[in-house]
């Protein structure tokens, strides 16, 4: 099979021939048919976090296909089916967190495409208690960036509490959120989408944002002081500024979520306005297999869009530096069978 390696941190991944992977017990071989670039999957191959995947390995964490093989023990999904391997590849299930709804805080959880082999590869395997059934009508090509990019904003949002009528500030119109200012719209919030592109910034308008903030020209943080402040803030552009920017915005009692892991990143946070106003700060990761079955819901009943372009797998050094220059629209998704057509907003 055809895989993207990172062979060594902050090198060119490599296209090289492995042999096909053999399922072990609990698992499932898929062959994939779309995987989406996520911007961790940069930070994996650039070994840009304090833990740090080991090289040589495959990155990929938003990885759809059909199960072509099944372990043993494996009753539940079968040959032929279509299903996503998200970030979150497996948990203890016995754990505190585990057993309390919040497996994505599980101490022994492994990741996809950080450790273990992930999606930008012809074929995968995946844990299959934690491999997502994908609903009839939703496309790999949908699916794949609703794997990652979908569930961790839909998540975001619900440890937000967001509720009808109040102001969410989107921080970063991309890949994640795009999606987010759609949950958000769903959850009957009025939203202000922040970004420094005027595409993102118009993609922001054609989906329903109702206050666009251009970073570049107007203080994020004044404007939405200007609309009484904000009740959450959803920040998911990589950029530390960001963060210090729509936590300013916030109004009392407000709740800045932060998502995006920019490398070393740190903020300055005002004790005394933290706690006069009341404010919290709360990180969220991902979402649980729960969450990514109310995502592939909403967009099979036609509630949600995907924008992305598809592309080669043979493509990912190019498609990875357009991503850190800030050039892709929303997201890029390979096309791992060539079964995809051009750039599209797909079911």
């Amino acid at each position: 099979m055809k895989a993207a390696v990172v062979q060594a941190f902050g090198k060119p991944l490599v296209i090289e021939e492995r042999p096909d992977p053999e399922p072990g017990p609990g698992q499932v071989r898929v062959r994939v048919e779309a995987s989406g670039l996520c911007h961790t999957d940069i930070h994996a191959a650039h070994g840009d976090w304090p833990v740090r995947p080991t090289p040589p390995f495959v990155p990929g964490h938003e990885g759809v296909g059909l199960i072509e093989e099944v372990g043993d023990g494996v009753t539940h999904l079968t040959v032929g089916q279509r299903v996503a391997v998200p970030w979150l590849g497996t948990a203890c299930g016995r754990c505190e967190h585990c057993l309390s709804g919040w497996e994505t805080l599980c101490e022994s959880q492994v990741n996809t495409g950080y450790g273990c082999d992930g999606g930008y590869a012809e074929k995968m395997l995946a844990w299959a208690d934690f491999a997502q059934p994908v609903p009839e009508g939703v496309s790999p090509f949908a699916a794949a960036p609703l794997t990652c990019a979908g569930v961790t904003t839909y998540k975001a949002l619900k440890v937000a509490g967001v509720r009808p009528a109040q102001l969410v500030a989107i921080s970063g119109v991309g890949g994640l959120g795009h999606l987010a200012v759609q949950y958000a719209k769903i959850a009957g919030a009025t939203v202000a989408a922040i970004d420094v592109t005027d595409e993102k910034l118009e993609l922001a308008r054609e989906l329903g944002a109702d206050l666009v903030i251009d970073a570049r020209t107007q203080d994020p943080a004044q404007v939405l002081r200007g609309h009484g402040g904000a009740h959450a803030a959803i920040a998911l552009a990589v950029n530390e500024s960001a963060f210090t920017a729509v936590n300013s915005g916030l109004r009392r009692g407000g709740k800045l979520v932060m998502v995006a892991l920019p490398a070393h990143g740190t903020i300055n946070l005002p004790i005394f306005e933290t706690v006069l106003n009341g404010t919290s700060v709360i990180g969220s990761i991902v979402g649980t297999r729960q969450d990514l079955a109310e995502v592939f819901e909403l967009h099979a009943a036609g509630r949600t869009r995907v924008i992305h372009e598809t592309r080669p797998l043979d493509t990912v050094n190019e498609s990875i530096d357009e991503v850190l220059r800030g050039r892709v629209r929303a997201r890029i998704v390979f096309d791992l069978d060539g079964a995809a057509g051009a750039a599209s907003a797909e079911r």
